[in-house]
């Protein structure tokens, strides 16, 4: 038998030593890659390539799609396409609207690079690569045609040089100096800037933003549960818990006046709670999703019971933060069956607590997974080498960098979030009208190492939620246990939480499910205030025993609604609130200080 060397001995020091430079290689690779794990993609380009080399019809088919692809450019760029009633097609591509890109050379170098486009979109799909494989292969492709994009530099883009000759070169100045003031914030932001120092944002926490009149009731290490001041007369006896993500500062919800989601409900006659989590530093680094679910959900349940002695309480919850209700609500649906059942339970440190949780009258849950099987774009970031990547990482520093994070959702969309924007500023000059949602994308938050790697690992790449094996203490989470009606948010352009994903809450649970799947993306479909223009979304229930329906056959039947899914929502929690009351009294020893508190206003320079 092979005698285990010692702790101390040279050979462990040894391979110690070693396993230290490889990480730190692999670190540096890593940031070389914007994060990401060269070895994942180079998987993901071998498997390509070797499928492609052995599939001599797929190249023949590919060479007759390219000659096809160029007869088309040459015609588009000779002659522009035009309607049945000779009308010019409008161009599609935004990038490519104005009038300028309608001149040769330009709409030469346009239909090229729209072929072009299509062409490696088309090559990039090859049976027999695994899906991860094909799906970064996929998203890699268009990347780089969004970098490699004729609008992104000066000497292919048209509008930007008529601009310019426009203007007499003040256009092009004007970009430099943006260029350069975008270049001093990035050199302010570094990982070991005072955060004292960091540049104020556009619209300050608490005077701008996040002014919805409450209190901080409550504060533990991880949250502090805010209570917002009664604007009626009366409220329903049921009171609102709001569980925002942590990945995102939680007044998401509650921006401006005209816009905030927690001063619409407060108005609709609801007791409103909202969390706002902490923002960790590196010692906060052992800190689990345990300890999100029983330090944040749980403590603010118990804290809101306590406060107001309702025995029921409706929960919304938002992204990551809908996840951990979800299972918080699975627990408690387990047991209060079991107890129903007399079925005999484990005793563990959480039970006693657990009972002494109020119940939950609805289950509200906005633009968030509980099934990761798909998981859209974010899958690109999802497998075992990246995941060690970050794993890495996040060691050193002790928690996931909100910077890091920022920049990971800018890649979902570049085209729109980088390049686009890039275009504007840099080549047409034009400065950024900042807004208050734009203005809370920049006030990042950080992730605890240990939360963010079992997130990583056990939701995203095991998907162990959906399929009953993850634990909440002694606790099997089965989402089939939740028996509380449920509210479902999707949104039809989430590139982080894709509706269809979400829908997939009717595979997983035996109750009520109303779903919603509102215009927008993952933050602007949720914030649709009532009275914004262009907004509309589909409404349709699914009772107990129903049967399953297909995304695209419930898309295809629900009915559409114009305005703001705001208000169907306040109707179906007015369904199931009892008759209103005298709003609850604040009692002055649970104040700790004025909304919105302490913890939402810590910032980091990463």
């Amino acid at each position: 038998m092979e005698q285990q060397a010692s702790p101390n001995s040279s050979y462990e020091r040894q391979r110690r030593a070693a396993k230290a430079l490889d990480e730190s290689i692999h670190a540096q690779l890593a940031r070389a890659n914007m994060g990401l794990s060269p070895v994942s993609l180079a998987l993901a380009i071998a498997d390509w390539g070797m499928h492609l080399t052995i599939s001599p019809g797929r190249q023949m088919v590919l060479g007759r799609c390219a000659l096809v692809l160029a007869q088309q450019a040459l015609l588009g760029s000779v002659r522009p396409a035009v309607d049945e009633q000779g009308v010019a097609v409008p161009e599609k591509d935004a990038r490519f609207r104005d009038q300028s890109w309608q001149h040769w050379p330009f709409n030469a170098v346009k239909e090229g690079f729209k072929a072009s486009d299509a062409w490696w979109r088309e090559a990039a799909q090859v049976d027999g690569m695994t899906h991860h494989h094909q799906h970064v292969v996929d998203f890699f492709t268009r990347q780089m045609f969004a970098a490699l994009s004729p609008s992104n530099w000066l000497i292919t883009n048209a509008e930007a040089q008529l601009r310019a000759h426009e203007t007499g070169g003040q256009s092009l100045l004007q970009g430099f100096r943006n260029f350069i003031a975008d270049l001093k914030k990035q050199q302010q932001a570094q990982p070991d800037t005072d955060p004292q120092s960091l540049e104020p944002l556009t619209f300050e926490v608490g005077k701008d933003v996040a002014i919805t009149p409450g209190k901080v009731v409550f504060r533990n290490h991880l949250i502090e549960l805010i209570q917002y001041t009664p604007t009626t007369d009366k409220v329903y006896p049921e009171p609102l818990l709001i569980v925002p993500s942590c990945i995102m500062k939680y007044y998401i919800l509650d921006l401006s006046p005209s816009n905030s989601m927690v001063r619409y409900l407060v108005g609709q006659g609801y007791t409103v709670f909202s969390i706002s989590w902490r923002n960790p530093d590196a010692s906060d680094r052992e800190l689990g999703i345990q300890d999100y679910l029983r330090m944040g959900v749980m403590d603010a349940m118990a804290a809101i019971k306590e406060r107001t002695n309702a025995p029921r309480i409706h929960a919304l919850g938002y992204c990551l933060g809908g996840t951990f209700l979800a299972m918080v609500a699975a627990v408690l649906g387990h047991r209060s069956r079991a107890k129903q059942k007399k079925v005999p339970q484990r005793g563990h440190e959480d039970a006693s607590a657990l009972d002494e949780l109020p119940a939950l009258a609805s289950v509200t849950l906005l633009a968030a997974q509980t099934d990761f099987s798909e998981p859209g774009e974010m899958g690109v970031f999802i497998d075992d080498d990246q995941i060690q990547a970050l794993r890495q990482d996040m060691e050193r520093k002790g928690y996931f960098s909100g910077k890091a994070m920022a920049g990971s959702f800018q890649f979902l969309n570049s085209r729109e979030l980088v390049w686009s924007r890039n275009t504007r500023r840099y080549l047409l000059g034009q400065d950024e009208v900042e807004f208050d949602l734009m203005s809370w994308n920049a006030d990042v938050t950080r992730l605890p190492a240990r939360m963010h790697s079992e997130y990583l690992s056990s939701l995203f790449l095991n998907n162990a939620l959906a399929t009953g094996q993850y634990r909440v203490g002694d606790e099997s989470v089965a989402l089939m246990d939740i028996h509380a009606p449920m509210l479902v948010v999707g949104t039809t352009r989430d590139h982080i939480s894709p509706w269809r994903s979400v829908y997939k809450i009717h595979l997983q649970t035996d109750t009520h499910v109303t779903f919603v799947l509102a215009a927008g993306g993952h933050n602007a479909g949720i914030v649709s205030e009532p009275g914004h223009p262009h907004r509309s979304y589909q409404i349709a229930a699914t009772e107990d025993g129903h049967g399953w329906t297909t995304p695209d056959e419930w898309e295809a039947h629900a009915p559409v609604c114009e305005g703001s899914w705001w208000v169907a929502m306040d109707a179906w929690l007015k369904e199931r609130s009892g008759e209103p009351v005298a709003p609850p009294a604040m009692d002055p020893a649970h104040v700790l200080c004025d909304a919105p508190g302490e913890y939402v206003k810590v910032r980091y320079a990463d």
